[in-house]
């Protein structure tokens, strides 16, 4: 895991890796927060991710954070690091995202959901 400070602001941010998320959230110390929208969701998505889609989000609905933190995720790690900014607006100061968001997640060969198009089913892919 690598830290970085987020533009134009004090708050430093910690930038998971597809592994490192993938490792914590099977031992279920992290909450996994999807920001695409309802239709990349439904298509694929990482199995256990909570989907807030960025259209709609407001970080003061987020829920308190406990001991596991909260980490963002989008299709490349654009829109999940403006989901960190607007938390951090917010007051939030412990801040993660998933370096290389799903497209990462994808090129790491790691497990998702799908949608099977010949039937609408959802697969586990790879």
């Amino acid at each position: 895991m690598k830290n970085e400070m987020l533009p134009n602001s004090a708050v430093e941010v910690e930038l998971w890796s597809p592994q490192e998320v993938s490792d914590a959230l099977g031992r279920h110390e992290i909450i996994l927060v999807d920001v695409r929208t309802p239709v990349e969701f439904a298509f694929e998505h990482i199995r256990g991710a909570f989907l807030y889609p960025m259209w709609g989000f407001d970080a003061k609905q987020l829920p308190v954070q406990d001991t596991r933190p909260l980490v963002f995720h989008c299709g490349t790690g654009i829109r999940s690091g403006k989901i960190l900014m607007r938390c951090a607006e917010n007051g939030m100061t412990k801040l993660a995202h998933m370096e290389g968001g799903f497209g990462a997640w994808k090129a790491a060969g790691l497990k998702y959901v799908a949608t099977d198009p010949a039937t609408g089913a959802w697969t586990i892919k790879p």
